[in-house]
């Protein structure tokens, strides 16, 4: 649901006031996609999916939505658009390396970056009369932000639309809140994934001690060694078969009465 004008006019009025006014739709649409986005999306592709949708909903004017995400090594790319003209007008950007899209997502860009008639626009002599070419004459980007460490990977949130000077006050106050919710999410998710790859590498760094202790337990009471020299009976093997320690513990532990290993 799209909000207008005036209605995004009387919530920024109450911002300030005292009392505690029931909140408009912007509030509760707000509300609920900051819960959305961090409790219930998983992915980051899950994550963008849902910021532009609701960049095309409350955003007044947006005729079109997309994501610019730039790569470690600089290159750019559209990882979700609400049309394919979305994509090729990020394209065209990319491609000449100018347009609001491209600088406000480098890390040292702008936070906004918008033209009014794209056509006239000096700044982007390639994209502006390419995107007019298309019929979009107005675009805006706000810069996200979704990692803070090296090497600050980032992008942006693009909108555009057919009208000339389409994007005032109410719809860069929108794009910027969009923009810091999906920045937030981004890292929340990221997080959480980094957490989650974290805990299964420790998981698997267990298991293969286990293993590997099992196995030494075996040639222990198979040979009467002691467990050092039942650790290197597995190392030799390990290095004379090829095999890993882990998997060569492994086959010994699961099939014990078919697998040996050369006492030296």
């Amino acid at each position: 649901m799209s909000v207008g004008e005036e209605e995004w006019a009387r919530e920024r009025a109450w911002f300030g006031q005292e009392g505690e006014p029931a909140p408009g739709p912007l509030a509760r649409q707000f509300a609920d996609l900051t819960r959305i986005l961090l409790d219930a999306t998983p992915t980051v592709g899950g994550v963008l999916k849902l910021v532009v949708g609701a960049a095309a909903a409350l955003i007044p004017g947006a005729d079109l939505v997309s994501v610019t995400l730039r790569d470690s090594d600089g290159t750019y790319h559209t990882p979700v658009g609400t049309d394919p003209v979305a994509e090729q007008l990020d394209q065209v950007q990319y491609d000449h390396r100018e347009g609001p899209c491209v600088e406000s997502a480098r890390p040292d860009g702008p936070a906004v970056g918008w033209s009014e008639d794209l056509g006239r626009d000096p700044r982007w002599p390639a994209f502006g009369p390419a995107a007019a070419r298309h019929g979009y004459h107005s675009l805006l980007a706000t810069a996200l932000l979704p990692n803070a460490r090296p090497p600050r990977l980032s992008g942006a949130l693009n909108v555009y639309s057919r009208t000339r000077g389409a994007f005032g006050g109410p719809a860069i106050d929108i794009a910027l809140l969009l923009a810091t919710h999906a920045s937030l999410a981004l890292a929340h998710t990221q997080a959480v994934a980094s957490g989650e790859l974290e805990a299964a590498h420790l998981r698997r760094a267990v298991d293969g001690r286990d293993v590997i202790g099992q196995a030494k337990g075996i040639l222990m009471q198979r040979r009467g060694i002691t467990a050092d020299e039942a650790f290197d009976v597995l190392r030799r093997a390990s290095q004379d078969l090829n095999v890993k320690l882990a998997d060569l513990a492994k086959a010994l532990t699961t099939r014990p009465a078919e697998v040996d290993l050369p006492a030296s």
